[in-house]
């Protein structure tokens, strides 16, 4: 690929010729039986003390006076506590896969949850409860969006999704306008980042970096060329795989200060960018199963998951391809992301339900059994702040932080 192209848009109604969707990438991982709840028969007085799900287990089954329930604490009608989580359930299609969540900063109790089907769902309430949203410029085209990732910088917000589509907002999302995209976009938009005033940095699975100060009517190019171009170009640069590339990210992370690191589509390399940079920079993998995904830890240095289980620690802050294992009881099942609500804990989540728990900064990780009984596959965890924080899964599952 040549040079990367800067991208500008001086008519905001001309829209881009659109792009036929094609099927989403995803990740396969079995997922486990539901744990079936046991019932108790007995003619006995109720015990002392029921706990919510015993109260909805045995409801069926115990007789109790409305005077007993009246001291009994109630089950939430809308969710399932699950530990220092609880379930909320979302009025939507069960398939629908839930991708990215955002939230107004100067109003934590107002944000989006974005998904596949081109779901968008707005809460107002800090995330107990959720209400579709329709987009009227999405919905006048025969295009079913997948809204990938979406980021709030005071009240300005920015959606991106595929097929190629940018929607702005200047009042924290009570109205989106739709900017319209050059055709010559390469790949397709995975990342967004709110950066400034007027100002986001918007990232394709191809590894273009693009930026903006002007609300979306012109975009710089970041980098000069693509990733595959970048290894095709240097095919003696030692990586393994690199030659001859010609796929995609599977994942892109940002950290704070703007760095970035992104995982091959076939997992085996990473490559990372720093602001400055004109290329991608490839790294050779470590270790020898193939990497799942990668990200920052709350103090600047990385943490890797390789596919079907495994959780390495980067040696140290900063990019290095230095890293040692940390045992984790992920009970067989991959481990899809970490999230950091602070320096000492973060959570892991993972296949079928796996949910865990660390609070030495990863030396150590305790799995919360309490998520064992979810049937699905929890890909994303999100840390809006130390006091407010979502695992995402499919099938429309959304666990929201209580701690």
């Amino acid at each position: 690929m040549a040079a990367m192209p800067n991208l500008q848009v001086t008519d905001c109604s001309s829209l881009f010729a659109p792009r036929l969707p094609s099927r989403p990438h995803s990740r396969f991982i079995p997922k486990a039986s539901l744990q079936q709840p046991h019932h108790h028969s007995s003619s006995a007085s109720p015990p002392s003390l029921v706990n919510r799900r015993q109260l909805i287990s045995q409801t069926a089954s115990l007789s109790l006076s409305l005077a007993t329930l009246s001291t009994l604490p109630l089950p939430a009608k809308s969710e399932e506590v699950l530990s220092e989580w609880e379930r909320v359930y979302l009025p939507i299609d069960p398939g629908v896969v839930l991708l990215d969540i955002s939230f107004v900063p100067d109003d934590m109790n107002h944000g989006f949850l974005l998904g596949t089907r081109q779901t968008i769902l707005e809460t107002k309430d800090g995330g107990n409860t959720w209400v579709p949203r329709s987009i009227p410029s999405a919905e006048d085209e025969d295009f079913n969006y997948r809204f990938n990732s979406i980021s709030f910088k005071g009240k300005e917000g920015w959606i991106v999704g595929k097929p190629a589509i940018l929607l702005y907002t200047s009042d924290a999302g009570e109205s989106w306008e739709r900017i319209p995209l050059s055709a010559q976009l390469p790949g397709d938009m995975v990342y967004i980042k709110a950066t400034g005033e007027k100002s986001a940095e918007m990232v394709t699975d191809q590894g273009a970096i693009y930026v903006t100060s002007n609300r979306g009517y012109n975009w710089r190019a970041a980098v000069q060329e693509t990733v595959s171009a970048t290894l095709n170009r240097t095919v003696s640069s030692g990586i393994s795989g690199a030659s001859y590339y010609t796929g995609t990210f599977n994942t892109v992370n940002r950290s704070p200060d703007g760095r970035y690191v992104a995982v091959s589509s076939r997992g085996n390399f990473y490559l990372t960018w720093e602001p400055g940079q004109p290329f991608w920079q490839p790294h050779n993998r470590s270790i020898a199963r193939r990497i799942q995904n990668m990200g920052w830890r709350a103090d600047g240095g990385l943490w890797l998951l390789v596919r079907g289980g495994g959780l390495f620690l980067s040696k140290g802050t900063g990019i290095t391809e230095d890293f040692e294992e940390v045992p984790v009881q992920s009970r067989g099942f991959g481990i899809l992301d970490v999230g950091y609500r602070s320096e000492d804990e973060a959570w892991a989540a993972g296949g079928s339900g796996v949910l865990l728990r660390t609070t030495n900064g990863g030396k150590s990780w305790i799995r919360d059994k309490a998520a064992d009984s979810i049937a699905a596959n929890l890909y994303s965890v999100k840390f809006i702040n130390d006091k407010k924080g979502f695992v995402l899964g499919n099938d429309g599952v959304l666990l929201r932080y209580l701690g």
